[in-house]
Order: structure tokens, then sequence, then C-alpha cells
């Protein structure tokens, strides 16, 4: 197989494992008698805990010889972290197990794409071509789920996690391809530690982060609570199935044919985080009035801006502003950002917020896509060259 389809296969076992979580670990949660606020503090924690974890992970990762060897160590780890949740009675250790499986999922994906990165600079290959895959497998886990769901017990949610995450760690130890984390050899810890104190050190970079970190963050609530909230309109698990693999099928499109003709046309990545602000303000500002079922089709076309635009733009525009030798770091602070501290704090308020006035929780998110905005205009003079 080619470097680009053994990338893809890793892709779709990762976001198949994603493709079940994000819409449906809320309602797994909530079988187990949670309230929206335990489950909100529950998907927070280890969202905010990556502001430990993340630098952690970065400079970890860059210790061993090849890229695919903390893929797959973080894989198996996510799979134990899973299986212990799903087996624990004890609401304190079931909370334990969710974090050190969540934190270690959440690690592979800046840690892929870095991989992909580097490999895709090597042999020619698009970055988006292997990510798209991925998102093929996340609407596949959509639906399936959905339909699952409607004849089958919650708990199948975490089985199905479980046994994907298993399959990335097995897969990444032997079908990634091996490339080196530096033709050196890897730097000792104090000095990619140093790597890392530098990038923090940077204000276009850190503001960098925040601007884009926000945009993505503001999908918070949408990620916790969309299924509970459709449910509660009349809308079954199999139909929230089809709503978010749809909102997938239009980002898959955007990543195979738009993403390439944006390269073509040298439109740069600030042009498109932009797009994908004023998309999201839109959006989560639409969301918050409870939208029918007919109109809810139109929103999800939207997550092609709101996610696909601003995930893309904001790998290339770190990528842009940190030297080769800090690429791992530089990707996982930005996903630890935007996938985990922003994320998580706005995850922890959502809880509390749909408790309280159920989808306006939407306008909070429409409040941070327009903040990430106004950092992003900061950016303009450095990006559009």
């Amino acid at each position: 197989m080619t470097p680009a389809i053994r990338l893809a296969l890793q892709y779709v076992l990762l976001f198949g494992a994603t493709g079940v979580s994000l819409p449906f670990a809320g309602l797994w949660l909530s079988s187990r008698g949670m309230s929206g606020a335990e489950i909100g503090a529950l998907l927070a924690a280890p969202m905010l805990g990556r502001l430990a974890t993340g630098p952690v992970t970065a400079v970890w990762a860059d210790g061993f010889r090849s890229r695919r060897t903390p893929i797959a160590l973080l894989g198996l780890a996510a799979a134990l972290g899973y299986g212990g949740a799903g087996l624990a009675q004890d609401a304190w250790l079931r909370a334990l197990c969710w974090f050190v499986a969540a934190s270690a999922a959440a690690a592979l994906i800046p840690l892929t794409d870095v991989l992909n990165l580097r490999v895709a600079r090597r042999t020619g290959h698009s970055f988006a071509f292997p990510r798209g895959c991925g998102s093929a497998a996340f609407v596949c886990a959509n639906v399936a789920m959905g339909a699952l769901l409607t004849v089958a017990p919650p708990d199948v949610v975490i089985i199905w996690v479980v046994a994907a995450s298993l399959g990335i760690g097995l897969y990444a130890w032997r079908g990634l391809p091996d490339e080196a984390v530096s033709a050196a050899g890897p730097s000792d810890g104090l000095a990619r530690f140093r790597g890392l104190g530098r990038l923090l050190r940077d204000p276009i970079f850190m503001t960098a982060l925040f601007a884009i970190g926000a945009v993505q963050a503001a999908h918070a609530f949408y990620y916790g609570f969309s299924a509970i909230a459709w449910k509660a309109q009349g809308l079954d698990e199999r139909m929230t199935g089809l709503l978010w693999a749809f909102s997938v099928v239009i980002e898959i499109g955007f990543m195979w044919w738009i993403e390439p003709w944006r390269k073509r046309r040298g439109i740069g990545p600030w042009a498109m985080l932009m797009l994908g602000v004023g998309a999201s303000v839109l959006r989560w500002s639409l969301m918050a009035l409870a939208p029918p079922l007919w109109a809810l089709w139109p929103l999800q076309v939207l997550h092609a801006l709101t996610f696909a635009a601003t995930y893309l733009a904001g790998v290339e525009i770190i990528e842009r502003l940190t030297p080769d030798d800090s690429h791992t770091a530089g990707q996982t602070l930005n996903s630890m950002l935007a996938a985990g501290v922003l994320i998580g704090a706005a995850t922890l308020a959502s809880g509390p917020l749909y408790d309280a006035v159920g989808v306006g929780g939407y306008l909070a998110m429409a409040a941070m896509a327009a903040a990430g905005g106004v950092l992003a205009l900061g950016l303009r003079r450095r990006l559009t060259v």
C-alpha cells in the first residue's frame, strides 16, 4: 500500500471511534443516571487536563525513534481506559478511567497529523486525502451507531469505542509508515522542553492558538448536547446519526475537492479561518432557536466551514509559525488548546447552560467564535503573504 493509503486506514480507525464517542457518549453517560452538569464535568475534565497532559505527551512522543510508536501505545491506553470506564460501577472510578482514555485518544489526533504532514511532504500526497478518509469513517460510524441504538442498549457505545481504540493501537504498531522523529535521532528531554517553551513565549504563535482554539471550541455545546437536545425535540437516535453523518459528508467534500482548489488558487489559511468564524457565528446563533428538522439540514452544511475549514487552516497556520524541529510541539499545543483547554471549559459550562436554558446555550458558542475572529484579525499581516 502507498503511504497515503496506510495513513488513511489509521484515520479510518481513529475517526471510527470518535464518530461514536463524540455524538453518543452523552447518551451513554445519561443512561448511567448522570445529569447534564455531571456529564459536562466528566467530558470536560480530560479536555481541561490537557493543559498538563498535552505538553507532556508532545515531549514524550518525540523521545521515540519512530513516530508510529507513541501512536500505538496511546491507542492501547485508550482501549484500556474506555474498557475500565465501561466496567466501573463507582462514579469516581468511571471518571478516572474516562480521563485516562480520553486524554490518550485526544493525543492521537495531533500525532497522526504530524506524521501525515511529514510523509505528505516527502511523498507529495495531499494531507487532506487521508484526513478526509477519516471523516468518511466518522460518517459511517454515526449512521451505524444511530441505527444500532434503536435496537440495542446504550452500552453498545462503549463496546464500539473500546474495539476501535484497540484497533488503532494494533494497526499503528506495524501498519503506519515508519517515519523517524528526526534524522539525528531523538533529542534529550530538556532540549525538547526548551523548544516547547520558545513557542509558548511567541506572541504571534499564542495569538494564533487562541484564535483557532476559540472557533473550534465553539463546537462544545453541539458535541456534548445536540443528541440529548434533539431527542427532547422528538428526534430519535437514528435521525441524530443521520444529521451528524450529513454534516461530515459535506466536510469530506470540502477536504477532497474544495481544499485542493483552495490551494491551487492560492487562497491562504487566514481567509479560511475568517470564513469559519463567520459560519460559526451564524450556525450557533440559529441553532439556539431550536430549528425544526427541515432547517437543521442546511445548518449542518455549515460544518464544512465551522470545522473543516478552520481545522485545515489551523494545521497550516501552526505549521507556518513553527520551526521544523517543533512541529510536534506546535500541533500538540494547537490540539491541546482547541480540543482541550478551551473546549473543555466550554463543555464544562455547557452542562449547566443546557440544564438552565436548553438550546439557548448555543448563543455562548456564537460569542466564543466571534472572540476567535477578533483575535484572528491580528494575524492577517503575518499570514497573508
